[in-house]
Formats: C-alpha cells, structure tokens, sequence
C-alpha cells in the first residue's frame, strides 16, 4: 500500500477507536436513511425500527474491524518515522547551538587591597586676623594685581594687608624720643665701662649706666610693637579666603575680624577606621585620594598621625591623613573618598570579580579551549571594588570567559566573539 500515515491522521484514526458510539458519517448510513424512507405498514414500526438499529449496528462494526486492521498495519511503520524524524531534530540542535562569549588571556598583574574611608578636608594651616588697636582703615593694594587686596589673592608672610590710621595714639608712642634717649643710654653705658677699666668709676655707676641703657631699649622695643599693630600683616604665605567689607577711611574698633588666610597646599582630614584595621594602618602608609568632582585626578597621600586608643562606644580609632595639594585639585570643607593602601602582591594572577560565580561549594569560573567552556574552580586571595587575586584553579594563558557565562555549563560549546584585554577591566 503506498499510502503513508501523517500523525495527524492516525490520531484521527485512534480517536474514531476510542468513540465508537459516536454516529457513524452519511455515507454509512444509506441503509438506514433507505429503510426510513421506504413505505410500511400500519402496524409493523416497531419491527422496522428494530431492523434498521441492527443495519446500523453491522455498519458499524465492521468499520471498526477495518479501522483496527489498518492500524495494526501501519502503526509500526508511522513510529519508527516519528522516531528518526526526531533523533534527527535533536541531533541538528545539539550541533548548530554555540554559545556566544568573550574571552581574555590570562596575565600577571598587581593588585591591591585597600581601606576605603570618607571625609572632609581642612587646612594644614589658617589663620584670623583681628584688630588689636582701633584706628581708620585702610586697605592695602596687592603688588602682583596692582589693585586693592581680594578673596582668593595670595599672599606673602608678613605681606602688610590692612593699615590702622591714628595720628594721636602714634604721637602717644613718642617712638622718635625713645629711640634718642636709647642711643644717649648705649653711649652712657660705653663710657662707664671704659671708665671702669681705668678705675675712674665704681661697679655701681657701671651697674646704673647698664639699667639706664635696658630701660630705654624696651621702652623703645615696646613702642616699636604697639606701632607695628597699625599694620596688619599675613601670618604666612597662603591665600585670603575671608575679608569682611569695611568702608575705607572709616574708623573701627578693637577685635574686629579683618581677613583669614588659609594654606592649603597641604591639607588634613580626619578619619576614624574600625578598631579591626589597626595593625595594618602604619604612619606614611599611602593613601590614595578622590574627589567626586574631579573623579579622573588621583591625589597621593600619607598616614601622618595614628591614635594608639580605640573609643569605647564606636570601636573606632582616629588617624590623621596628610594630602600633598600641591596642584590645587582640592579646597578646605570638601568632602572625599580615601583608600589607605594596606597590601600589595605583584606579578600573580589577577581576574575581574565580576566573572567569578560563587556557589555553596565553592567558587567557579569558565575558560575556554577548543570551542569547549571549562567550569574550573577556583581559590582566592586579595580582592578590591574590581579586581580578585586567584592562588589555585587557574594558570597563566588560559582563557577566561569574561562574558556570556552566566548561561554556560561545563562541556558547553561556546563561539568567541570578543578577545579582550585585561586593561579594560583593571
């Protein structure tokens, strides 16, 4: 018979089986339809009626006996298509499915373990400068901007900034009196002493020519200081971060803030670290300093101070961070990220975190050899925000997937897209 099966039409076929009360198709009942259209008898329906159930019956027995016969037939032959149409389905799928990844080469390479720590920043040295005498004020013109002195103008130590005018209380000083009488006292005390080794004069006149002389010295001396507070000077080189407005040729009081200077070449900041960190913070251990606004500048500084005493109530200790500002990057009050350098290996194996996956038994990565992904596992050692050292599980050259290994498994076929340098990820 050279008719074949579909599925389909065998399932048709197991169907009609299974429901042989269903009514049989209009082609098997013209018997039936014949004998009802046929005349008859008064009297004879019930025997009419009896007749054509059992026609129907036949019918349908015997399309039922065909029915099985055709199926014992062709049922074998129907599997055994099904069958190798469908190892032959699975066998393609199994050799075309490669799955895409990128892989890099395995290199030495240095890592880093560090204590990362926030906070803010201040001044190594500032300074506020106070009127210490009232008098007219009278603000200087810086030299290098040939105008009046502002916010942000640097500044020498001793640079004169602001000048207290008050011709009265100079005139109180009589500094141009005491600055005789110190010279007629030196030139009296020369004399006595030469005198004296002549033997022209006694001990005690010497004694009071040499008190005449340090009397009028530090009257002079003292004098020299009160008038010397009409000018306010810088206390050190650094920049003016406040002046407060005064109109000029007004007179002010004592104590009044006149301007702040602040150095910041090198700043500080304070930071306290968890009592665990401890023995591996050392003073000038490196640190390494950020800032959110300038995030592509990396500033070096140094452990300068270390609190030997852990606070009770947060189980911290202080230490004093020195940052070398020397660029100007940084400003007094901001707030930034320091790493403090704690270890360092260099030349191991070194793999970017996010390619290790970690299970209950332990943690794995994949490579590649063949067009085959291996599931290696893995010990490891050092680790920072990127990076992870591995001390077993993996050799130099080996190829790491470093991309589409979340849906690998061991023994998978896998197609490189994508060879990667390990720079990308460090």
């Amino acid at each position: 018979m050279n008719t074949i099966l579909t599925h389909s039409k065998i399932l048709n076929v197991i169907a009609r089986e299974e429901r042989p009360w269903q009514s049989p198709k209009q082609g098997d009942c013209r018997a039936f339809l014949y004998a009802k259209q046929s005349p008859r008898k008064a009297g004879s329906d019930d025997n009419f009626r009896l007749s054509s159930l059992n026609s129907l019956d036949n019918i349908r027995n015997n399309n039922i006996i065909k029915m099985k016969r055709l199926i014992h037939s062709f049922l074998p032959l129907a599997l055994a298509i099904l069958f190798i149409a469908c190892n032959g389905e699975e066998s393609n799928i199994q050799t075309e499915i490669k799955i895409p990844v990128s892989v890099m080469s395995i290199k030495p390479q240095s890592i880093s373990k560090f204590i990362e720590t926030t906070g803010t920043v201040y001044s190594s040295k500032e300074g506020t400068m106070k009127s210490e005498l009232a008098g007219i004020y009278r603000l200087q013109r810086n030299p290098a901007t040939g105008k009046a002195f502002a916010l942000g103008d640097r500044v020498r130590s001793g640079q004169v900034i602001i000048k207290l005018e008050d011709r009265e209380y100079e005139n109180n000083l009589q500094l141009e009196g005491k600055r005789l009488n110190l010279e007629l006292a030196e030139n009296n005390l020369k004399k006595q002493k030469s005198l004296y080794d002549k033997g022209g004069v006694t001990q005690t006149e010497l004694k009071n020519a040499s008190i005449e002389y340090v009397n009028a010295k530090y009257s002079f001396e003292n004098a020299e200081i009160q008038l010397a507070k009409m000018s306010v000077r810088a206390p050190f080189d650094g920049v003016i971060v406040e002046l407060p407005y005064y109109t000029e040729g007004v007179r002010i009081e004592q104590t009044q803030n006149l301007f702040k200077v602040m150095e910041y070449n090198r700043l500080l900041m304070d930071v306290k670290l968890p009592e665990k960190h401890l023995p591996e913070v050392t003073l000038d251990q490196k640190v390494q300093i950020t800032n959110y606004n300038v995030a592509k500048d990396t500033i070096i500084g140094r452990i300068d101070q270390i609190s030997p005493v852990v606070d009770a109530d947060t189980r911290t200790f202080q230490s004093v961070l020195e940052i070398d500002n020397g660029k100007s990057l940084l400003r007094p009050g901001m707030f930034i990220k320091a790493a403090i350098l704690s270890e360092q290996r260099d030349s191991t194996i070194v793999i970017p975190k996010e390619t290790v996956i970690s299970r209950q038994d332990g943690k794995v990565v994949f490579t590649v050899e063949n067009g085959i992904a291996t599931e290696k596992t893995i010990t490891t050692g050092l680790e920072n925000l990127d990076a992870i050292e591995v001390l077993t599980g993996l050799k130099l050259n080996d190829r790491l997937v470093v991309s589409g290994f979340e849906t690998l498994r061991n023994k998978s076929k896998v197609s490189v897209i994508q060879k990667l340098a390990y720079e990308l990820f460090h």
